[in-house]
């Protein structure tokens, strides 16, 4: 019974993430992101929202989702830790940007939300090298688009 529920739930997964360009295949995983580049993203990071007066947590994940590197400016909502490392993991993990899971639950598709992992608001990016993913970094502190505008800028600097 076991064996066919989470047969079902692939299913249903994949039924979900598809898309009208089909068979869209995800990009592999790659070897871990290392601490000296995953420090570089961060500091990057931190760096463009600084210049915008933006208080953020940043965390920088392996391509398992676990933590390699975090850090937290002064006076960033508390929310933020946990928020920040749940965007890294969920980008990594699943292989895209959370902005996806965002526009997928706006645009219907909101069995998502029951999926482990998932967050569902644009700051998560994953981190790439060789078109294979290495890693994710997720940003919190001020709006989802200008979080993942400093993840971005992060990016950027490897």
């Amino acid at each position: 019974m076991r064996r066919f529920a989470v047969s079902i739930l692939g299913l249903f997964a994949l039924a979900v993430f598809s898309t009208p360009a089909a068979a869209q295949q995800r990009p592999d995983y790659g070897a871990p992101v290392d601490g000296a580049t995953a420090k570089r993203i961060a500091a990057a990071t931190i760096e463009a929202c600084r210049a915008n007066s933006w208080n953020v947590a940043v965390a920088v994940v392996d391509n398992h989702g676990f933590l390699v590197y975090f850090e937290r400016m002064d006076n960033t909502q508390t929310a933020s830790v946990e928020i920040a490392q749940i965007k890294a993991s969920a980008a990594a993990t699943y292989r895209r940007p959370t902005r996806a899971f965002a526009e997928a639950i706006a645009g219907g598709r909101t069995a998502l939300v029951t999926f482990p992992g998932i967050a569902a608001s644009p700051g998560g990016m994953p981190i790439m090298k060789d078109g294979k993913v290495i890693g994710g970094v997720g940003v919190s502190g001020v709006q989802g688009g200008q979080d993942e505008e400093c993840a971005k800028a992060g990016l950027a600097a490897m």
